[in-house]
């Protein structure tokens, strides 16, 4: 770590900070470096700002997981440094990146002045809880960075550095006046407020302003949702950027007596739990493919609920013209399905093709004929015609390019009500993290934009169609006690007889449970999926296929000898 010490704040001196909110591609190093250098220059040509801050791992994305292994991605880390340093003149960055020293990997940000480096602060609070596992890579930093700009002594601080006491406390008692904190904080419900309330807590703490400016975007499971923020020191909020956008924003700190101030900025609204959840999803979808070059979409529209908000999803983050639907009747489809798909496809703008299943279906059975002689039909037909559509739909994907969007829900994906390889064939899944109480409140939400999906979608018992006359709760519990218990048993990590002693049935407690344990093997086969809540299945959830665990707390004892 370098810093410089120079003489202590006046009242004459003021500060312009540019806040970067970026959507940058991990791995993409030289793409990286191209949007911090556009930024730059409007910061300083057009916004006349003394500073630009950019997000957390600024220059190779985040998270950058495996990649930090690789020793070419650090060479092109430095090649970049490099770059940057000859490139801007006339403004002050502060970039994020991966920092190698005496055999050490640091999570560092380094403040860029006229072509040379003035200081460098390396990440002292590493997160490794939930979708974060930085002490894998990093080793943290030990000490504070106080640098002077424009004759303010400012601390640098890196993202989970403002969720702990001790970096703060150490920019007061270095003198500070101002804390610069840089993010890549992904989005769950709630997490706005979250920030809010820590980073005024903080800065009262520290009796100083704060300046936090996150990472926006979709990388994989994760999206980010930016609003980057500016407080006072009493905690207020002076900025607040646009969550889910891309752009610079601009905030003035004036020294007074009572020392550094800002003032007033943009005050984006926070939005509503129900926008926030749904903007996420669209970018995780937009991102996803986009990033991954895929000409666009392809989701087999069945008529229900889910895939109807799926359908929503995807036309508005790709656009009509990138989205295609297809219809796949069975012999137990019901004509109102394949009608509220054509209504929902037509209110949507998207191409729309029927292919009915029957004659693949059929030529599965007479090819199985002698294989299931002497059987009954069961389960293994109505997964047959499920896998027959999976097949349909990844032909399709292979011939346009499109990416098969899964339409399975948070609820199904838990107990397992899904086929491997059929519903749950394709390669990213939007409603992953989303429960199916969920999908009605988002769906509910989306028609007050512009009704896009049919009433009739709404209030039909949910069937997979699968045989006559089926509806998921011949299989399932209701739906709402359903996702309730799933909550507390995989969500909060509560136990059976905990969950019982709420006043749920024991019978259907321990039910839902084993189902949701015997099918760890079908979510680790899943797509990924967008993450919207605090624990989602993939990064956050991690469980063995092959265990012996029993959920019950009870244990058997004996005193026999083997």
């Amino acid at each position: 770590m370098t810093q410089e010490q120079t003489p202590e704040i006046n009242n004459s001196v003021s500060l312009t900070i540019a806040l970067a909110q970026l959507n940058l591609v991990v791995g993409d190093i030289h793409g990286n470096t191209r949007q911090i250098l556009k930024a730059a220059r409007e910061a300083r040509d057009e916004l006349h700002a003394d500073l630009v801050i950019f997000p957390e791992l600024t220059l190779t994305g985040y998270p950058p997981e495996d990649l930090l292994l690789r020793p070419g991605l650090h060479r092109q880390v430095a090649t970049a440094l490099a770059w940057l340093q000859r490139e801007i003149r006339g403004i002050d960055l502060l970039i994020g990146y991966p920092h190698q020293e005496g055999g050490k990997l640091y999570n560092a940000c380094a403040l860029l002045r006229d072509g040379r480096i003035v200081a460098r602060y390396d990440k002292q609070s590493l997160p490794n809880y939930g979708v974060f596992d930085e002490k894998r890579y990093f080793v943290p930093g030990e000490s504070p960075c106080r640098v002077q700009i424009r004759d303010i002594p400012v601390a640098l601080t890196i993202c989970e550095d403002i969720w702990s006491e001790g970096p703060a406390r150490q920019a007061r008692d270095a003198g500070a006046q101002l804390i610069i904190n840089i993010n890549a904080s992904p989005f769950h419900g709630g997490k706005s407020d979250e920030r809010e309330q820590l980073l005024a807590q903080r800065a009262r703490e520290a009796n100083m302003p704060i300046a936090y400016v996150n990472l926006v975007g979709g990388q994989d499971e994760l999206v980010f949702d930016g609003h980057s923020l500016v407080v006072d020191a009493a905690g207020e909020v002076a900025l607040r950027a646009p969550s889910f956008e891309s752009g610079l924003h601009v905030v003035r700190f004036q020294a007074t007596g009572a020392g550094l101030h800002p003032l007033p900025a943009t005050l984006a609204d926070v939005g509503t739990p129900m926008e926030n959840a749904y903007q996420a999803l669209v970018t995780g979808v937009r991102d996803y493919v986009h990033k991954n070059h895929f000409k666009g979409a392809v989701i087999g529209l069945s008529g229900g609920i889910d895939s109807a908000l799926t359908l929503a999803i995807a036309v508005d983050a790709l656009g009509a013209d990138a989205v295609e639907a297809i219809s796949m009747p069975s012999r137990y489809t019901a004509d109102m399905s394949i009608e509220d798909a054509r209504l929902e496809a037509e209110a949507l703008g998207i191409g729309f093709r029927v292919i009915p299943i029957e004659p693949v279906f059929n030529a599965f059975l007479d090819s199985l004929e002698e294989a299931f002689a002497e059987t009954e039909a069961d389960t293994t037909e109505e997964n047959l015609q499920a896998r027959t559509r999976g097949v349909l739909l990844m032909a399709v994907s292979n011939k346009h390019g499109k990416l098969v969007l899964t339409t399975g829900n948070k609820s199904e994906v838990a107990v397992g009500y899904a086929t491997l390889y059929g519903d749950m064939a394709g390669g990213f899944a939007p409603l992953k993290d989303v429960e199916k109480m969920e999908v009605y409140r988002l769906s509910a939400w989306r028609n007050t934009v512009s009704p896009v999906i049919p009433q009739r979608v709404l209030d039909r018992p949910p069937s997979a169609e699968l045989r006559p006359d089926q509806v998921d709760q011949d299989s399932l519990p209701p739906y709402p006690e359903l996702d309730t218990i799933l909550k507390l048993f995989v969500e909060q990590d509560q136990s059976p007889d905990e969950i019982v002693a709420q006043g749920y049935s024991r019978e259907t407690v321990e039910r839902i449970a084993g189902m949701v344990l015997r099918n760890e093997y079908k979510r680790r086969q899943a797509a990924p999926g967008v993450r919207i809540t605090q624990r989602a299945f993939g990064r956050d959830r991690r469980y063995p296929i092959t265990s012996g665990y029993r959920q019950h707390e009870r244990m058997e004892t004996s005193d026999e000898k083997d």
